[in-house]
C-alpha cells in the first residue's frame, strides 16, 4: 500500500468503563457510521479512515498516557471523542500541536490548547438559555445544585451563580458535589427535602445520575421540585424508568426525536446499518459522528491534518450534520439548543432556546 493509501487512522476516545460507559456503545457505533460514510465519499486526503477506539473511561492520567503513545509511535493522525472534561484537560497538553483533536462532549467552555477543536455545547448556549425558560415558562427560581466533583459541575455552577445574582428573583438555595461513581445519595436528598427549591440543577454523568433519579423518585420528591439536566441521554432515560422521571427537563443540541429532516435522515440511516435493536441514538453519540465528519472537512479542505494550518482556517468555520447549521468559532459553537422534557423513555421537545 502507497504512502497516499494508508490509512486516516483516528483515535477515538469514548468511554467503556465509569459511570460515562452507559454512552460508550452508541458513541462507538455512530463513530463507525460515520467512518464509513466518509470512506464512501473518498476518505481523508483519498486515505481510509479507520478507527482505533479508546477507552475514555480508563482514568484520566491512563487515557492521555496512552494516546501520547500512540501519537509518539506514529499509529494515529488524530484524535476524536467525547469523555469527561477531567480526561481533557489531562489529554489536550499531551496532544498539544501534534495532531487535530476534535473534542465533541458539552463542556465547561474556555478550551484554548493549539489544536483543539471544542464543537460541543456550552453553558452559554445551553444551561443559561434553558434557565430562564425554567424561570419563565414555569416558574422554576430556587435551584439547589447537585453535581459530580470536577470542572465542569464546578464551572457550570459558578456560570450558573453568576447568571443567578444578575436576576434576582432566582437563586441557588444550596448546591453539593460527590465524586464520580457515587450511588448513595440519602444525605444529599434530605438537603434538598429540607430546602426551599422548587428545582434541582444536576451536573451528573451517566450512572450517578440514573441512581440519583430513581433515588429521588423513592424519597417522593417528584412533587415538590422540577429537575433540569444538561447531561442526559435517551439511554439513561431508559434504565431511570418512566415512573421516575416526572419533571425532568433537558436541554441538549440534540435528541433522538428531533423533527428535523437532517435528524430524521441520520436516524433512519444508524437504524439501516446496525439494526432496530442498536443502542438508542443519543447526543453524545451524535457528537462524535459529527466530530469525525468535521475532521474529514476540515483536513479535506486544507489539504493536510497540519494543525497550524487547520487552526488557521477553523475560526469561523460552518459545517452541517444531523443537528442542522453549526458554526466553530474559537473554543465555543454556535448551534441550536433545544429544550425538552422525559416522556416515557424518550423526549419530548418543548422549545427551541
Amino acid at each position: 500500500m502507497s504512502e497516499r493509501q494508508a490509512p486516516f487512522r483516528v483515535g477515538l476516545v469514548v468511554p467503556l468503563q465509569g459511570p460515562a460507559a452507559i454512552y460508550g456503545a452508541s458513541s462507538v457505533l455512530c463513530s463507525r457510521l460515520a467512518a464509513e460514510e466518509i470512506n464512501d465519499a473518498g476518505g481523508v486526503l483519498a486515505r481510509p479512515v479507520q478507527l482505533r477506539v479508546i477507552d475514555g473511561g480508563a482514568g484520566a492520567d491512563r487515557v492521555a498516557s496512552e494516546v501520547d503513545r500512540l501519537i509518539t509511535a506514529g499509529q494515529i493522525d488524530a484524535v476524536v471523542g467525547w469523555h469527561l472534561s477531567a480526561v481533557r484537560q489531562r489529554l489536550a497538553p499531551r496532544v498539544r500541536g501534534r495532531v487535530p483533536y476534535v473534542y465533541t462532549a458539552l463542556y465547561e467552555g474556555g478550551e484554548s490548547t493549539p489544536g483543539v477543536f471544542a464543537i460541543g455545547e456550552t453553558p452559554e448556549i445551553q444551561l443559561l438559555p434553558a434557565l430562564t425558560w425554567m424561570a419563565d415558562e414555569i416558574g422554576v427560581r430556587r435551584w439547589f445544585v447537585i453535581g459530580n466533583n470536577y470542572a465542569w459541575p464546578h464551572r457550570s455552577t459558578a456560570l450558573a451563580r453568576q447568571f443567578f445574582r444578575d436576576h434576582h428573583k432566582v437563586r441557588v438555595d444550596g448546591a453539593a458535589f460527590v465524586d464520580l461513581g457515587t450511588s448513595a445519595f440519602s444525605a444529599v436528598l434530605r438537603q434538598i427535602e429540607h430546602s426551599d427549591c422548587d428545582g434541582v440543577l444536576m451536573f451528573l454523568v451517566g450512572r450517578d445520575s440514573v441512581e440519583f433519579n430513581q433515588q429521588f423518585a423513592r424519597r417522593g420528591l417528584q412533587d415538590q421540585c422540577a429537575r433540569f439536566s444538561t447531561l442526559m441521554d435517551e439511554n439513561m432515560l431508559q434504565e431511570i424508568g418512566a415512573s421516575s422521571a416526572q419533571d425532568v427537563f433537558v436541554a441538549s443540541g440534540y435528541f433522538e426525536a428531533l423533527p428535523t429532516a437532517e435528524s430524521l435522515q441520520f436516524g433512519a440511516r444508524y437504524v439501516r446499518r446496525f439494526g432496530p435493536e442498536a443502542p438508542v441514538l443519543n447526543a453524545p453519540g451524535e457528537s462524535c459522528y459529527e466530530g469525525l465528519w468535521m475532521l474529514a472537512e476540515l483536513v479535506n479542505r486544507n489539504g493536510s491534518s497540519n494543525v497550524d494550518q487547520l487552526r488557521a482556517t477553523a475560526e469561523h468555520s460552518r459545517y452541517h450534520g444531523p443537528r442542522g447549521n453549526i458554526l466553530v468559532d474559537r473554543a465555543r459553537t454556535e448551534q441550536t439548543v433545544y429544550l425538552a422534557t422525559a416522556d416515557h423513555t424518550g423526549f419530548d421537545i418543548l422549545a427551541s432556546i
